[in-house]
């Protein structure tokens, strides 16, 4: 039997800031990924640690920004459009949404893991949705 490495802080921690940490996430996806509002990224991830799990994307908010950068050179837009779920223990926050990623329809996961009220670490999971011509169950995706 072999062993599993998880690089990444894995404790449960703040249970009494649960949902203030999922607040956050929400005003945060909400506000910049929904409404494309201008906000001051810093009130939201944390200017000194922000580790990253999308290989796509570095660490620390110049690897954030460049990514975005890149993106929208490229003319690829990310959009969110729905959050049907938030989930959250403590430090760690758990998002399911919909939107487009390069005009296809997606589903988004995003994992945040917060520290004093700011994302710190971030896991993502991007899927295409079902087409109408797919099997369907009655669950859904969400």
């Amino acid at each position: 039997m072999s062993s599993v490495s998880i690089a990444a802080a894995t404790e449960i921690t703040d249970l009494d800031k649960t949902e203030a940490n999922k607040a956050k996430v929400l005003e945060f996806i909400t506000k910049s990924l929904i409404e494309h509002q201008d906000i001051n990224i810093t009130d939201y991830i944390s200017p000194v640690t922000y580790i990253q799990h999308n290989s796509d994307v570095a660490d620390g908010l110049e690897g954030f920004g460049a990514f975005m950068a890149g993106m929208a050179e490229q003319g690829l837009t990310m959009e969110y459009s729905t959050v049907h779920h938030v989930v959250g223990e403590g430090n760690f926050v758990l998002t399911m949404s919909e939107g487009t990623f390069g005009g296809d329809a997606m589903s988004f996961y995003d994992l945040f893991r917060l520290e004093d009220g700011l994302i710190v670490e971030h896991w993502d999971v991007i899927e295409p949705m079902p087409g109408t011509d797919a099997p369907h169950n009655e669950a859904g995706k969400f």
